[in-house]
């Protein structure tokens, strides 16, 4: 919706043809490093062609939410080995000092009942097993890693109490914020 609005060139997951995610919620433990390796490289590329272009961009993923929020939380869950979480670190700092963050951070915070409800809306098979504390532990991951983060600008939105995919006056609210945080208010 922002990109549309602003003109901007939109970035998602790739979901669909990521050859890992299936396979990743039926066995975390098998699949986890090389789900996590994926989205590495698939995001790390994504970076490199925006600086490599002329176009301002919006992605719905960056690549520090995975070295930040989703690696750390399978390690700590058991579900990636310490060699595997070691090395894809060390592979994502190598990675990072060669990027730059974004412009502004926009981050969606949601408590679990809104985020149970947009994942069954998604209506996508693969996330059908993802259990409760599962979502509960990113999302705590989520509000840790937000609470630090100092490499930009950062523009919090409430999807609890803002309804932007429903209700219009809730989405001018953002556009404006996210013009104001980007330009000044004047």
């Amino acid at each position: 919706m922002l990109g549309k609005h602003f003109g901007w060139d939109i970035h998602y997951e790739s979901a669909d043809d990521n050859p890992y995610l299936a396979d990743f919620y039926e066995d975390m433990t098998r699949w986890s490093f090389n789900l996590q390796i994926y989205f590495l490289n698939s995001r790390y590329q994504q970076i490199v062609n925006i600086l490599n272009g002329d176009k301002t961009v919006i992605q719905d993923r960056t690549i520090y939410e995975d070295a930040y929020i989703f690696a750390p939380n399978l390690y700590e869950m058991g579900l990636m080995s310490k060699r595997d979480y070691t090395n894809y670190f060390s592979l994502f700092k190598t990675m990072s000092a060669q990027i730059q963050a974004p412009d502004l951070m926009i981050y969606i915070k949601a408590g679990i009942p809104t985020l149970v409800n947009h994942i069954q809306s998604r209506g996508r098979d693969y996330e059908g097993s993802m259990s409760l504390d599962y979502l509960k532990r990113l999302n705590q991951k989520y509000e840790k890693w937000v609470g630090n983060y100092r490499d930009g600008k950062l523009l919090i939105i409430d999807a609890d109490k803002l309804d932007f995919k429903d209700n219009p006056e809730d989405l001018g609210q953002i556009v404006h914020s996210v013009s104001s945080e980007l330009h000044g208010l004047f």
